[in-house]
């Protein structure tokens, strides 16, 4: 369930057809499982649309913990449960994989100036020379 922010930053209306109704549960130790139920406009379960399960946990990292968020492909809060912790690992591995992307990205980016020509495109590297 990926939704994309409004084009326009100022247009903060929701979507009246598509709303969900969030139920969080939690173990209080590994991490959380929201239910997303889809609902119409009314409030009123709209069994047209799929219940969504996600999962929610934290890596611990030297500066400290990250969040990791994941969906579950689930057709019950049962089946979601049982499937967090492989769902869980399987985010962990690509959050890591994709900070030490970032990480090599980074020090790729790194640049040191070159010296260049000297004063009037003669060489020296900058410095004037006589």
């Amino acid at each position: 369930m990926k939704h994309d922010a409004p084009q326009d930053s100022s247009d903060f209306s929701m979507e009246a057809d598509d709303l969900y109704r969030e139920e969080i549960y939690t173990d209080r130790r590994v991490g959380t499982v929201r239910r997303l139920t889809p609902v119409d406009r009314s409030g009123a379960d709209d069994a047209r649309r799929p219940v969504i399960y996600l999962g929610q946990t934290q890596i611990l990292t030297p500066v400290g913990a990250l969040p990791v968020s994941f969906e579950i492909p689930a057709a019950s809060l049962e089946e979601a449960i049982a499937a967090f912790g492989d769902g869980a690992r399987q985010a962990a591995e690509q959050t890591i994989e994709e900070l030490r992307e970032m990480r090599r990205e980074a020090a790729s980016q790194i640049v040191i100036p070159d010296a260049g020509p000297g004063l009037g495109g003669l060489p020296g590297g900058g410095k004037i020379q006589f």
